[in-house]
């Protein structure tokens, strides 16, 4: 087989960027890849993380969200797009890639809107059980459709549309929970809650928790594990020294900023407090963990609680709105989810809702499509 030559492409927000470089450093294993290109943004999230894949070249088209309503901005966005789709031709005239794959997003706008015109073979992923503007837009001509939710099925236009559930990285198929206790030396036999709001964090549930780790790691037990946010770590820090003074001495306490490695504090974990983006819930899922979620209320097309309610639904998450999350509140989602048949049970449905592999599935069906 002749070696291969693809375009990947997703931005603007880590639920687009993470799931495509997933599949970069699939691909990248591949004996027939013989390069990858990344189209984005060199504005964005996307550009730095590229650069961390010295194998891969960052292919620049600067583009930005669509305006939702009818203004003065239009008109210079439809400019910015167009050139950008220029940019995307020029580059399929190129590197001539033998195949596209997209996780959508408004930087992939372009490549796909080429691909169309140019009638060249793509694949799109959809990481949300809402599907965006971009993804409902390129799905009618797309080779093959990928989603993450069942649910998603019902919203896109495509003949060849599979649910694959998020690609995620192999470390989630094979670190394990005594292993990655060992990583961060926490205890074998203690409970652990790891409560976390995603890169930037969430404020709502770090106010909550900080109110709560005196109790949940002294009285109650447990091991608690608090990721802030990198940009609220220090206000954290700065509560909790009125707050709770003697945390620095307790060492059933991990408070972090942010991990660069997700799937250590999530295999050591039993219960997890989280946002409700897709890529948080897939890897809850792969760990087969039972959670407390409380959505971004303002997230796209309010995604997040579509997402949280349909993990309810499956019985794997309590629900808690973040209007009404407060350590009051919070605290009683933990004791309602912290027993042992509830747990068990929340645990065994995540087993079975996980995929054995979404991102090979992936890979093998983006090589389908090759002509």
């Amino acid at each position: 087989m002749s070696n291969k030559v693809y375009f990947i492409s997703g931005g603007g927000t880590g639920g687009h960027i993470y799931p495509a470089f997933t599949v970069v450093e699939s691909l990248l294993k591949e004996e027939d890849t013989e390069k990858i290109y990344f189209v984005g943004n060199p504005d964005n999230l996307e550009y730095d993380i590229a650069k961390n894949y010295p194998k891969v070249d960052f292919l620049p088209v600067k583009v930005s969200g669509m305006p939702r309503k009818l203004s003065l901005s239009m008109p210079k966005w439809a400019i910015q797009f167009f050139f950008a789709y220029l940019k995307a031709r020029s580059y399929l005239k190129k590197y001539k890639p033998d195949a596209i794959f997209t996780t959508g997003g408004y930087v992939s706008a372009p490549i796909v809107t080429a691909a169309i015109s140019m009638k060249k073979p793509y694949m799109i992923h959809d990481c949300d059980s809402v599907p965006g503007l971009v993804s409902k837009i390129a799905a009618p001509k797309a080779s093959i459709v990928s989603v993450a939710f069942e649910n998603s099925k019902n919203i896109l236009k495509s003949k060849n549309i599979i649910c694959n559930g998020n690609p995620v990285r192999e470390a989630f198929f094979t670190v394990t929970k005594s292993q990655a206790r060992e990583k961060l030396n926490i205890p074998q036999d203690k409970k652990v809650i790891f409560a976390m709001g995603g890169s930037q964090g969430a404020k709502t549930i770090n106010n909550a928790m900080i109110k709560l780790l005196k109790s949940l790691s002294e009285a109650m037990g447990m091991y608690v594990i608090l990721q802030t946010g990198k940009k609220k770590f220090d206000e954290v820090i700065i509560d909790l020294e009125t707050m709770y003074p003697e945390f620095k001495n307790n060492p059933n306490l991990m408070i972090r900023p942010y991990f660069d490695e997700m799937v250590y504090p999530l295999k050591a974990s039993d219960i997890v407090i989280a946002r409700a983006g897709s890529l948080s819930l897939t890897e809850i899922i792969q760990c087969h963990l039972a959670s407390i979620l409380i959505p971004y209320p303002y997230a796209a097309q309010d995604h997040q609680r579509k997402n949280a309610k349909e993990m309810c639904d499956k019985g794997v998450a309590l629900y808690l709105e973040d209007s009404e999350c407060t350590d009051e509140t919070l605290l009683n989602k933990i004791k309602e989810i912290n027993n042992d048949d509830i747990l068990t049970k929340m645990t065994q449905k995540a087993a079975e809702l996980a995929k054995n592999n979404p991102t090979k599935d992936i890979v093998n069906q983006l090589k389908s499509i090759i002509k």
